[in-house]
């Protein structure tokens, strides 16, 4: 039986790969801070001598840690010296959920495996700074990069925190254009493509990148997925950027947000083909069933929808 542990199990990404990795008969080691039950170890990710004794053994890890971002520029090195350590030791394959991020803020409307990184943000920079790393170590890493975030439960993404909360009560937000195409990934298909990689990883070589195409949907498309489901129309706002511009003068968080806006006006989607290739026999779950998952998890906008209908 092949042995993965994922670093930042409690996180989104982490959650995911965990049940994937467990439903395709891997061994799983959750590791983390606040962990409790069997195969679980409590670890500090920055800790290098603790991260190197909690992989030993492994064949793969999964680094699903993902610090919020005000604290990237301090925690993210630590967290990639330390995995790049583990890995070395336990000679083990590191994976890698990659973001967008890396292709600046003039990024074209495709994104490939052999699209350029531009350092043109700050995040953007950490990101490249850290995939670099991989590259340059020698260690065997395999990321696989995708949109923001669809999740089955309420993790803070954009979708559940900000664009449909209230979609129970009819109303959503928007954070930009909506005829602009925007990258999604629905974090269950994600997990499972990893997976899929994790089982072929001797195929590949030192380095690799795949795109995870996902969802590419314009504001309407998605607006109109939501209707669907709901079985109702929709008012949709535009999203306050000067609010959060203003909760950014005392929070850094949000000061980190505000850098990413760009995302939202930038119309972009990720290619899938080179894992599509690697992948044949992969199939993601249909946008409305995964937006239908969403919804009934993360927030009570369908329960609420279905009562009133």
């Amino acid at each position: 039986m092949s042995s993965v542990i994922v670093l930042g199990a409690k996180g989104r990404f982490g959650r995911a790969a965990v049940h994937a990795f467990s439903e395709a008969g891997w061994h799983v080691t959750r590791a983390g801070r606040g962990l409790s039950g069997a195969d679980c170890v409590e670890v500090d990710a920055t800790d290098t001598a603790a991260v190197v004794s909690a992989c030993a053994g492994q064949d793969v890890i999964v680094n699903a840690v993902h610090p919020p971002y005000h604290q990237w520029a301090e925690t993210v090195p630590r967290v990639t010296q330390a995995v790049i350590a583990a890995a070395r030791a336990s000679c083990a394959t590191v994976m890698i959920p990659g973001n967008i991020y890396n292709y600046g803020r003039e990024m074209p409307p495709v994104l490939r495996e052999d699209t350029p990184w531009v350092a043109n943000t700050r995040k953007g920079g950490i990101r490249i700074r850290m995939e670099q790393a991989y590259r340059d170590s020698g260690v065997r890493t395999i990321v696989l990069r995708g949109g923001d975030f669809l999740d089955t439960r309420a993790s803070g993404n954009w979708f559940e925190s900000h664009i449909a909360p209230k979609a129970g009560q009819g109303k959503l937000t928007y954070p930009g254009p909506r005829n602009l195409i925007h990258a999604w990934a629905y974090l269950p298909d994600m997990a499972r493509a990893m997976v899929g990689l994790a089982e072929r990883r001797q195929d590949f070589e030192g380095y690799e990148e795949f795109g995870f195409g996902g969802y590419a949907l314009t504001g309407d498309d998605l607006i109109a997925v939501v209707e669907q489901v709901i079985g109702k129309p929709m008012r949709v706002s535009r999203l306050p950027w000067w609010a959060v511009r203003v909760t950014g003068l005392w929070s850094p968080l949000m000061r980190e947000v505000i850098e990413m806006r760009y995302i939202w006006h930038r119309p972009h989607q990720v290619d899938g083909t080179k894992l599509r290739t690697a992948l044949p026999g992969f199939r993601e779950t249909p946008v409305q069933e995964a937006i239908a998952t969403s919804l009934s998890s993360q927030t009570s906008a369908y329960v609420l929808a279905a009562k009133n209908a």
